[in-house]
């Protein structure tokens, strides 16, 4: 099967992405595979869709880095396909990095991966489902049973009173937003500095502040679920602690954080049966939970990252368990003959 990859931008791309883990997984399997950014698409006159894909020089990679180094090289071909010739269409693009500097690009994946999947292209996570995704107020649609207490609001009166309430401190970052950007922790409303880190996170719109967990000082847990179960191999759970950095309130392997082998508890199994159900009904195939003691902080259902980070802890290879899911779900597409719809297969 061909699988195309959408990230943001080729040059963005590196070696230790969970990305380029899922190409070298996909390539080792024997499959084809091309990368799209978005600007690669065409809806042509007779509403046909196509896109410009970019391939790799070889097929025959045995490590990440190679294939990176060939990705970002100058022997990479540029070949237009009919969108029929994909068989999957992972949207591996985070809109909130394009979303200041590229608005136009923040929902191509969702806008054009809806039209993929209805000319029978199997897309994940569901277009549908990510753009109801599109910032962090998807989080409250989840039971408050594992949401710790939130408010958003754009009113520093709003977060003043809020921050009042909370004997523990806040959390206050932007309601669009990823990778630990503009987080802060503000553990009373009279810090002389609150005003402008206020002005400094309500640049990019609404703001959410969530009451802090004294856990969180020890970083939180990236869990795993695909087809809306806890990724396993060889009985080995996808999950891992991502403690911060000395001084850090943020535990984002970029912002300094390391990542730490961890037993998955019942808590973090009963958090996974919680969110299932939404989900499932949202057709999100892959997505890390977030999860601090008892409660989510988050759930990346764009651009989880971590596999590498897994596969090298556990000695397990989690892409492949990801890619082989993939092979499973275009049996289903070809045996049900268009019976089922995106958001049905995407959890399957």
């Amino acid at each position: 099967m061909r699988i195309a990859f959408l990230v943001n931008s080729i040059d963005g791309e590196t070696a230790n992405y969970s990305t380029t883990h899922l190409a070298l997984a996909a390539l080792t399997r024997g499959h084809d595979i091309c990368y799209l950014t978005p600007g690669d698409f065409v809806l042509r006159p007779d509403d046909s869709l196509s896109v410009r894909a970019l391939t790799l020089p070889a097929s025959n990679y045995k490590k990440a880095e190679t294939l990176f180094k060939d990705l970002q090289g100058k022997e990479t071909k540029v070949e237009t396909l009919d969108v029929s010739e994909i068989d999957i269409l992972l949207l591996r693009n985070d809109p909130s990095e394009d979303s200041a500097d590229r608005p136009w690009a923040a929902h191509v994946g969702a806008v054009f991966g809806r039209l993929a999947a209805a000319r029978g292209v199997i897309v994940l996570n569901d277009p549908d489902g990510l753009a109801r995704a599109q910032n962090k107020l998807y989080f409250q649609d989840f039971p408050a049973s594992v949401r710790p207490e939130t408010l958003i609001a754009k009113s520093l009166d709003e977060i003043r009173s809020f921050i009042e309430q909370q004997k523990k401190g806040v959390i206050l970052k932007p309601l669009q937003g990823s990778g630990g950007k503009n987080v802060f922790k503000i553990a009373s409303p009279k810090e002389s500095n609150i005003k402008q880190i206020f002005e400094a996170v309500s640049e990019e719109g609404y703001l959410i502040a969530q009451s802090f967990m004294p856990e969180a000082s020890e970083g939180d847990v990236r869990f795993f679920l695909m087809n809306g179960q806890p990724l396993q191999r060889e009985g080995k759970f996808a999950a891992f602690r991502r403690a911060p950095a000395k001084g850090e309130i943020r535990s984002n392997i970029h912002a300094g954080g390391s990542a730490e082998a961890i037993e998955v508890t019942d808590t973090m199994l009963t958090i996974a049966e919680t969110v299932r159900p939404k989900l499932i009904q949202d057709g999100m195939f892959l997505v890390g939970l977030d999860i601090v003691g008892d409660k989510l902080l988050e759930i990346n259902v764009f651009t989880p990252g971590g596999l590498n980070n897994l596969s090298q802890m556990y000695e397990v290879d989690f892409p492949m368990s990801v890619i082989e899911a993939l092979e499973r779900k275009l049996e289903i597409r070809n045996g049900y003959r268009g019976a089922l719809s995106n958001r049905e297969l995407a959890t399957l």
